[in-house]
């Protein structure tokens, strides 16, 4: 029996199959610039220039924060990261444009995604680190957007870590584990997916290789997402 969606029109959509996506070095590389408006943000919060930045791999935004904080000698607060992640969306909706001119979809991402959206009984969100507001413009920047439904999806804003973001959108989908699969780069993402009990599919287009993405998990591996028929086979068997 499947279980119920939110159309992008908010009707109710019957769906058997939910495929959650990561979105950096998965979906997108956005060459660079992601990080330069990280900078920005932090400096804009802080008050200091950007020295170091903690490990971004398979991480959310609010532990990263956190750790370039301390980094810095700066303590965390609830309210300094939602002054941060409002300077952070505020920097990817000005420079939206720069980031489509300097970045990329993943080769594959948009022929995948719209081979799923033509499937009867598939809904397609995200579970990221991003905040909301730069996966929203990520994404859009590319066309990837409106292939899915991001009021089901998880965000860097909802939850510290991957586990919590994949369980917060199986609850928004209302989707039972067994019925959902997910698609990252990091062994954090394959880790996050299998504790909150859903299939991973390791995507080697990040800095992980195929062989430590199977080591952490994924029930399968695949170099990139320009397969559409093996993917195909794969999320839907």
């Amino acid at each position: 029996m499947g279980s119920v969606f939110n159309d992008r029109k908010g009707g109710a959509v019957t769906a058997n199959l939910l495929v959650l996506w990561d979105i950096d070095h998965t979906l997108v590389d956005t060459r660079g610039v992601g990080r330069e408006l990280w900078a920005q943000a932090f400096e804009e919060v802080t008050g200091q220039r950007l020295r170091e930045q903690a490990k971004i791999d398979g991480s959310t935004e609010p532990v990263i924060l956190r750790e370039t904080l301390q980094l810095h000698g700066l303590r965390d607060s609830r309210d300094l990261f939602e002054r941060f992640a409002r300077a952070l969306g505020t920097a990817h909706v000005r420079r939206a444009a720069e980031l489509r001119e300097r970045g990329h979809a993943l080769p594959g991402a948009s022929s995948l995604l719209a081979a799923l959206a033509a499937r009867d009984g598939v809904a397609q969100t995200v579970v990221t680190g991003n905040i909301r507001p730069a996966a929203e413009v990520k994404l859009a920047a590319f066309g990837l957007d409106r292939h899915l439904d991001l009021t089901i999806g998880a965000f860097g804003e909802d939850a510290d870590g991957r586990p919590e973001l994949v369980r917060t959108a199986l609850k928004r989908a209302q989707a039972h584990a067994t019925q959902a699969v997910l698609l990252g780069d990091t062994p954090s993402d394959v880790r996050g997916a299998l504790e909150g009990g859903v299939r991973v599919i390791g995507v080697a287009t990040g800095r992980t290789s195929a062989d430590e993405l199977r080591a952490a998990g994924a029930a399968a591996v695949v170099e990139d997402l320009s397969d559409t028929t093996r993917l195909l086979k794969l999320l839907t068997r």
